[in-house]
């Protein structure tokens, strides 16, 4: 029977162990193969002659996806040292979603609530074994039989928090051909892979064996560098808008109330600078406005409307406006850029990061990234605002758009963009016209168009994805399968 090297090889390998049945893995170190094909390949084969029998297992093993603490065991740490708890005083405690998924996993666990309390009653043991399973999966992955298949089935549900892993082990063993095969002695003879001039003319061919191919085994995945999807996207966000004559401008995460709202004509008593929505700092915990004549002029728009409208009609706070904040919006780049820029033409554009309060869900990030743009000519009308963003959209890969009428507080008219995916339309944005309100102030006297789309939700649909974390979660098979987009 005829045999290449490496099936040789194998064989002895397998013949050289005590045990009837060898791991791919424990092949490869008795033979000191340096690539996992090279013992598939030749198992393949002698499988195939009917000198060895693999057989497969299925091998489970649980890995940490997002670290974080146990919402239940942080609040039973308050319920122990006090007794009992209202509520409500849990929300001044924690986060919201903290609360509310502890609460759900504290009541399945015999935690009474009475008259809007949490009442103390002893479950450490199932605490600790909650924390000791945590601090196991924080050490690295652990197997089936390693794990408490009732807690490991409770963590499952926690959305994203460990991942499922399953492998498929190969496992060798010699049949009785295979044994006599080996008995009868195996040679093993220097091959080559291809022929030389050198080879042919001097005859030396004759004294090596040829490696046979067959183009129908089993190769591995070749898997190469490549930027992260995200990346990709906001490399091609960016190149289109670059090539349709914008400026690229980057702005400080840490900006104050007056450039993130005020200058915007968003009122100070606005639902969206609660600081349940809103990251202030305690450490600047304000930041002065630099220009007091425009600060004076957007108070006068927010008071009386400064002639053009009747403005909001109250008293417009400076310590408001001083308010140190993580910006809720990259649009605080173009009203500064517009600040620095007022003269026609003016084409801008910003793709950054943006903070919210946001409790994390399958759509939701307290992070995230928005796309920003404005331009302003003598020209702009409504008609270009939409047929910059039919553009941008079809070079994205979405010809079909359409717009639906919508409101925000610092554009008229405003409007809100869908693009037709999978059979259904889907919103991907916001754009209008800065209100006169905003641009008054700044003495700009041309139409100035805006629009603010969100990176994560155009990403989830050209990936396929349904859950946004999916994004930032560094799944090492996801990364390596991801496309790469053009």
């Amino acid at each position: 029977m005829e045999l290449s090297n490496l099936e040789k090889r194998v064989l002895l390998a397998m013949s050289s162990s005590d045990k009837d049945v060898l791991s791919v893995d424990e092949i490869m170190k008795l033979g000191k193969f340096s690539q996992l094909v090279e013992v598939m390949n030749a198992l393949s084969w002698l499988k195939v002659k009917g000198l060895v029998k693999i057989r497969e297992k299925l091998d489970v093993e649980y890995c940490l996806n997002r670290d974080e603490d146990l919402p239940e065991a942080q609040i039973y740490e308050v319920l122990r040292e006090r007794g009992e708890v209202e509520i409500k005083e849990l929300f001044r405690i924690f986060p919201k979603n903290v609360v509310s998924v502890g609460m759900g996993h504290l009541k399945k666990l015999g935690i009474p609530l009475k008259d809007g309390k949490l009442i103390y009653r002893n479950i450490d043991e199932e605490i600790e074994k909650r924390k000791a399973l945590l601090e196991r999966l924080r050490k690295g992955c652990l197997k089936e039989d390693e794990v408490d298949k009732e807690l490991i089935e409770d963590f499952l549900h926690r959305k994203g928090m460990i991942k499922k892993r399953e492998k498929i082990i190969r496992f060798a063993s010699l049949t009785s051909l295979g044994k006599r095969t080996v008995e009868q002695g195996i040679e093993i003879k220097e091959e080559i892979t291809q022929l030389t001039p050198e080879l042919i003319q001097t005859g030396e061919w004759r004294k090596y064996e040829l490696k046979r191919y067959d183009v129908n085994l089993f190769a591995p995945k070749i898997y190469t560098s490549k930027l992260h999807p995200l990346t990709q996207i906001i490399e091609k966000i960016r190149r289109i808008f670059l090539m349709m004559g914008f400026e690229e401008v980057e702005g400080s995460y840490v900006v104050n109330a007056f450039w993130d709202m005020d200058a915007l004509f968003i009122p100070q008593d606005h639902p969206a600078r609660e600081m349940q929505d809103t990251f202030y700092l305690k450490r600047p915990a304000k930041i002065p406005v630099e220009d007091r004549e425009y600060m004076e002029k957007v108070k006068e728009m927010h008071e009386k409307g400064g002639g053009i409208s009747r403005g909001w009609r109250y008293e417009w706070s400076e310590e408001i406006a001083q308010k140190a904040m993580l910006r809720t919006h990259t649009t605080v780049n173009s009203i500064r850029y517009l600040y620095e820029h007022r003269e026609p033409p003016v084409r801008m554009f910003s793709i950054g990061r943006v903070f919210r309060r946001e409790n994390m869900d399958s759509t939701h990030l307290p992070e995230f990234t928005q796309i920003e743009g404005i331009y302003m000519d003598e020209d702009a009308n409504f008609q270009v605002l939409l047929g910059i963003l039919k553009e941008f959209y079809s070079l994205m890969g979405f010809p079909e758009i359409r717009f639906r009428p919508s409101y925000f507080p610092y554009t008229e008219p405003s409007l809100e963009v869908e693009v037709y995916y999978n059979g259904q339309w889907l919103e991907l944005g916001g754009a209008g016209i800065f209100r006169p309100e905003v641009t008054e102030p700044l003495g700009i006297e041309y139409p100035v168009l805006a629009w603010g789309l969100g990176l994560e939700r155009l990403a989830m649909i050209t990936l396929g994805l349904k859950d946004i974390r999916e994004l930032y979660i560094s799944d090492i098979d996801w990364l390596r399968n991801a496309p790469l987009l053009r």
